[in-house]
């Protein structure tokens, strides 16, 4: 569908911006940046919802649409799989419920673009999780199994294929729940390889992982998001953790 279409079923829906939300990205020094245009663009389209997750789904589906379609941002990544190179850092990273291709959009590409900020784009691999539907099953099941083993399998090869790269393994949202089971299905070593782990909106939030030491782990959870809770509704504090990619970005590369 047409972003234009797309804008105007969310007007004409009654999309409207929270006042703490707005608040909160407002704060946010914008440079002339992809991330910036993102969070410029998220604030302006934020739908209000409280709507079980089976509901909305297409909320998240056809938002994801408008911001992908306005920033032209990359919902699939499969650079470690390609093989063409073992860059410095690389990022494997599962998208939430709803979202599109391997990488989704309100997370995984700011993610992604915070990351090369840093490192500039030569320094990252990218990688999305495949054979994963993102389905609101595969939440309720506590993480999409085929997910899971894709996830972990794609770990493992990047342990074998770029051994000296520093990995970002990133989820969000039941994203987080591939990250948790994916990692539970590593042996000890190549767990413990794992450079860094990033969480946005985990419904384990807290719950250890295997062979990670704590302190590699960086877990963002809005105190008012439900599904940190191991809940089901989406809120609009489980759909802002843009905001929060450039402090994890800092950190996984700190």
């Amino acid at each position: 569908m047409h972003s234009t279409t797309l804008l105007a079923i969310f007007l004409s829906s009654g999309i409207a911006l929270t006042g703490t939300s707005a608040s909160s990205l407002s704060k946010i020094k914008r440079k002339e940046t992809l991330l910036n245009e993102f969070l410029a663009d998220l604030l302006k389209y934020l739908p209000a919802i409280d709507e079980p997750l089976v509901d909305a789904t297409s909320v998240i589906t056809d938002l994801d649409s408008v911001l992908a379609d306005l920033t032209g941002a990359n919902t699939t990544e499969n650079q470690l799989i390609d093989g063409s190179s073992c860059d410095e850092y690389t990022l494997i990273f599962a998208r939430g419920t709803a979202e599109p291709g391997n990488m989704g959009v309100l997370v995984g590409p700011p993610l992604v673009w915070a990351l090369q900020d840093i490192v500039g784009t030569d320094g990252l691999t990218i990688q999305g999780v495949n054979n994963y539907s993102a389905s609101v099953e595969g939440y309720l099941e506590g993480g999409d199994p085929d997910g899971s083993d894709n996830m972990a399998s794609l770990i493992s090869e990047a342990y074998s294929s770029c051994p000296d790269t520093k990995l970002i393994v990133g989820g969000y949202s039941q994203g987080c729940q591939i990250v948790h089971n994916a990692i539970s299905e590593l042996d000890a070593t190549t767990a413990a390889w794992i450079d860094k782990v990033v969480l946005f909106g985990d419904p384990d939030d807290g719950e250890a992982m295997s062979n990670v030491d704590s302190s590699n782990v960086y877990t963002v959870c809005n105190s008012k998001d439900d599904i940190c809770d191991d809940g089901d509704i989406i809120t609009v504090w489980h759909l802002i953790y843009a905001e929060n990619v450039t402090a994890a970005a800092e950190w996984a590369t700190s």
